[in-house]
């Protein structure tokens, strides 16, 4: 085995160390604290004024790791493009937030808009130029595949922001979304140096920039990744899988951007229907655990170790 392959884990990881210390005293000088909501979990409150917009730490570490490789690497072209876009939406919605005070960030329908337009540029280079089949590989069928014809683009723009956005709600902990995320990129990594898939140097790139990154992230948090770093990271997921003809994988090694999805959705709809009641405490669930009386790096710890075991479970399935 070519042990070069590794070496952008080390370059996005000095990267990340190295820009930590440079960007989040000017995050905290430009004021991009984090706000954290009265009605939350109490906890929280002392986070307030935590920078956030981390995100551009592992955005930066990411495509500058990546660029050395895109000569001999083409298939990571795509995979950049849609992390670097849904990490372009995530930071305009972090600055309007944060730097503008305009507490919603970008309005529903233009984050929606923002998200179609970045996955539809996704799905027309895939198809136009790369040999990327669209053609699905099924879990524990011995290496069988399932093409559902054009049905693959309405399935892709359903898993590409569905992804995206289950990370989004996952980042709400210290070193919860890096945590997760990181074993789920190594499960890529070990998947596309497997198959020859030729996009290793950008899944090795978001591992070495994330490990980086959870020195600064982890209990209790200097910096949060905010929207720049949860949407990146959903659109890495996403992206990847779709490369490597896996989006059905995602399921699995994603877990619990999955359940995290779920919690918000059966909150909000219990919640209407009922007139006010509420199935969890409060939701996404890893605050519904918080308030059961869970610290927050035991809820991290319990969700990296899930998301380890389901990682263990889709090699399996291959």
């Amino acid at each position: 085995m070519d042990y070069k392959v590794f070496i952008p884990v080390l370059i996005a990881f000095m990267l990340s160390v190295i820009m930590g210390p440079l960007i989040i005293p000017v995050l905290r000088r430009l004021k991009m604290g984090q706000t954290e909501r009265e009605d939350g979990v109490k906890s929280h409150l002392k986070k307030a004024g935590t920078p956030t917009m981390g995100g551009v730490i592992i955005l930066l570490s990411v495509v500058v790791t990546s660029v050395f490789y895109i000569g001999d690497y083409p298939k990571i072209i795509p995979i950049l493009f849609v992390t670097l876009g849904f990490g372009m939406i995530g930071f305009l919605d972090d600055y309007l937030k944060v730097v503008m005070r305009r507490s919603d960030g970008l309005y529903p329908k233009q984050k929606m808009a923002l998200q179609i337009v970045v996955t539809a540029v996704f799905a027309f280079y895939m198809v136009k130029f790369t040999d990327v089949s669209l053609a699905m590989l099924i879990p524990f069928t011995g290496g069988k595949y399932w093409n559902i014809g054009w049905l693959a683009i309405p399935v892709m723009f359903f898993a590409v922001i569905g992804t995206v956005n289950g990370v989004n709600f996952t980042d709400g902990l210290d070193g919860l979304a890096s945590s997760v995320t990181v074993l789920v990129a190594t499960f890529f990594t070990v998947v596309a140096i497997g198959t020859g898939s030729g996009i290793e140097p950008v899944t090795c790139a978001v591992v070495g920039a994330l490990l980086g990154f959870l020195l600064f992230n982890v209990y209790p948090a200097s910096v949060f990744m905010g929207d720049t770093g949860s949407l990146a990271l959903g659109g890495f997921v996403a992206s990847t899988a779709y490369m490597l003809q896996m989006p059905v994988f995602i399921i699995i090694v994603g877990m619990i951007y999955l359940v995290e999805v779920l919690s918000v959705m059966i909150q909000v709809t219990y919640f209407k229907k009922t007139g006010g009641k509420r199935i969890f405490k409060m939701a996404p669930i890893h605050h519904h655990f918080e308030l059961c009386g869970w610290s927050e790096t035991r809820v991290v710890a319990v969700f990296s170790i899930i998301t380890a075991i389901f990682c263990l479970v889709a090699l399996m399935a291959m």
